[in-house]
């Protein structure tokens, strides 16, 4: 049994979606932020305190897109492709984590995470302007495919469409990325994106 511990309104949102795209069932645990990750227990599984965490028999992860590449591998393909398609899902999980996450997370903390008295709109704007820039790469690459590797959605789509999708969620403006929009919308209609969002967003 695959157990994945953190609230669905938090990254483990996209482990939950990873999981019912693999088709595994698991055990979610809603662990809370605050005192419960950083209870003595938890932080036996993820010593950095924060969420989400994954147990699966004797493996232990953290990071939420490490665990969803777990995930993908259990099912194989086409959520997880071997050969080259492989190296691309890597290529477009690092690209999620590292290019295009912290800027849209600079903008979100300061457009509507953070209490209104502590946002900065000098940031969020810069944190906008970043993001804006990276969409524009993915605009181009979804010009003549459907999703990021090509007419099959694999955990590449799961893990990017699941870093955007807070922000998506919130509102942000995609006017000028008709192409990720309607990628966006593909993703996250989907049976499995449905069935996780439904438990994410009751928490709203």
């Amino acid at each position: 049994m695959v157990t994945i511990y953190g609230v669905a309104r938090s990254r483990a949102f996209r482990c939950l979606w990873a999981a019912k795209e693999a088709g595994i069932e698991v055990e979610h645990l809603p662990v809370a932020f605050g005192s419960e990750s950083r209870a003595p227990d938890y932080l036996a599984l993820n010593p950095n305190g924060t969420v989400p965490a994954m147990r699966d028999g004797n493996l232990v992860l953290f990071e939420s897109l490490a665990i969803n590449l777990h995930l993908a591998a259990k099912a194989g393909p086409p959520l997880l492709p071997a050969g080259e398609d492989h190296s691309r899902v890597l290529q477009w999980t690092l690209w999620a984590a590292t290019e295009i996450e912290p800027s849209i997370m600079q903008w979100a903390r300061n457009a509507f995470l953070l209490p209104e008295a502590q946002r900065d709109a000098a940031l969020a704007a810069a944190g906008r302007a970043m993001t804006d820039r990276r969409l524009a790469v993915l605009e181009v690459h979804l010009a003549n495919r459907p999703f990021l590797l090509g007419e099959a959605f694999t955990i590449a789509d799961c893990n990017l469409a699941g870093v955007l999708y807070g922000s998506w969620f919130q509102g942000y403006d995609l006017s000028a990325a008709p192409r990720v929009k309607a990628w966006m919308e593909r993703c996250m209609t989907r049976p499995a994106a449905l069935a996780a969002r439904r438990l994410r967003e009751e928490q709203a």
